[in-house]
């Protein structure tokens, strides 16, 4: 990616480490995603809408250890998931009912409009969460929760005409609420995950999560593989395996050479790891590791190049916003001996919900819904807690 300062703050400057190893940023707004620029001097938080507030896109400036907000920019709806180009020129948002595309450089200097324009598919509904894009820019993938898509979007020609005409290529039927878009390395492949396949002939095996002592009322969740080529052309052939992945399975990310899928499988507490190859040969076997992990986990990460993953115990189903939470840090090699695996916790606030890595990888970012602030995590320094204190 490239990108540069508008204010030409030296990189340095901008990573040098922080006083205490775990920073907490005050937000005025419940956080979903954060997205650094590539060389770590700002980060980007979409902002939920509340009943007084719009949805917002917070901007802030690392500099010399400090954190700090220069400015919010309202946005249409509520913001959720983000991505950066990887020319580093447009951030995008999900928003709802659209997708919102933003001129980051205006972002960070306050001048000009920075909201370049939006994207609906004129369905009316507010399911929009996830967006990923290819890694040459040309095409944009938006995850529907609420219709059980994936949308396909021509982003080379969206932007070519300033987003003023119609550049959707179409949508991918991919099951009950998918959130994640997770690249194979190569691109060959985009992996979603959909929370319920309530059309597959599976046996209802899920508890409802909102009352776990319930019976069983819904099949486990799935994931889904793209075949990336045939999404350009032929969206709604492009499904190539759909397995079994838990109940209620959210977030997915792959390890750095691809090899492994790590699944957060909310409704079973747990974590899962899936080998990618049998994902599509021998799918019976895939499911390589399962770590119950805590209650309700949703984000996930690889850190260390690949050594380690992080996962966000989010327990948003119990309600409380002070409810203090945790991510735990579980030795990747590990994973196929259960428990095993997990190293330690990390402390997190309310409801720990997205994580991202800064450009260099020694500082990890978590957004706290709840608790509504941005975690700053120097993975070099921060101690490892044992689970459960």
């Amino acid at each position: 990616m490239i990108f540069h300062c508008v204010n030409e703050v030296d990189a340095a400057d901008c990573n040098r480490t922080a006083p205490q190893p775990i920073t907490h940023i005050e937000l005025p707004g419940n956080p979903f995603a954060p997205i650094p620029t590539s060389d770590g001097c700002w980060i980007f938080v979409s902002l939920a809408r509340t009943q007084s507030k719009p949805g917002r896109i917070a901007v802030l400036k690392r500099d010399k250890g400090n954190v700090s907000i220069v400015r919010t920019v309202p946005v249409e709806d509520s913001p959720a998931g983000m991505v950066m180009t990887h020319d580093g020129k447009i951030l995008i948002a999900a928003v709802g009912e659209r997708v919102a595309f933003l001129d980051s450089q205006r972002l960070i200097s306050g001048l000009g409009p920075p909201v370049l324009g939006y994207w609906t598919d004129g369905t009316g509904d507010a399911g929009h969460v996830y967006v990923n894009v290819t890694s040459n820019d040309e095409y944009l993938f938006v995850s529907d929760e609420a219709v059980g898509t994936v949308t396909v979007i021509n982003l080379a020609r969206a932007r070519a005409s300033s987003f003023s005409t119609h550049f959707t290529v179409g949508k991918i039927p991919v099951g009950a609420a998918p959130i994640a878009l997770t690249f194979s390395p190569d691109e060959r492949y985009l992996y979603t995950t959909s929370q319920v396949m309530p059309d597959s002939g599976w046996p209802a095996e899920c508890r409802p999560e909102f009352n776990q002592q319930a019976p069983p009322d819904h099949p486990q969740g799935a994931i889904l593989i793209v075949n990336v080529s045939l999404a350009k052309t032929q969206p709604s052939k492009s499904v190539v395996a759909t397995v079994k992945a838990g109940c209620n399975p959210v977030r997915l990310v792959i390890s750095p050479k691809g090899e492994v899928a790590y699944v957060t499988a909310r409704g079973d507490h747990s974590l899962l790891a899936f080998d990618t190859k049998r994902l599509l040969s021998d799918s019976t076997h895939a499911l390589i590791g399962r770590v119950p992990v805590g209650t309700a986990p949703v984000g996930v990460g690889v850190i260390e190049d690949g050594r380690k993953v992080v996962v966000t115990n989010s327990n948003r189903f119990a309600g409380g916003a002070d409810d203090r939470q945790t991510l735990v840090v579980l030795n990747a090699s590990r994973l196929a001996a259960g428990a095993a695996a997990i190293l330690g916790s990390i402390p997190a606030g309310g409801f720990p919900r997205e994580i991202r890595l800064t450009a260099d990888r020694l500082t990890l970012l978590l957004t706290n819904f709840t608790s509504r602030t941005l975690e700053l995590i120097d993975l070099q320094r921060v101690p490892l807690q044992p689970v459960g204190r």
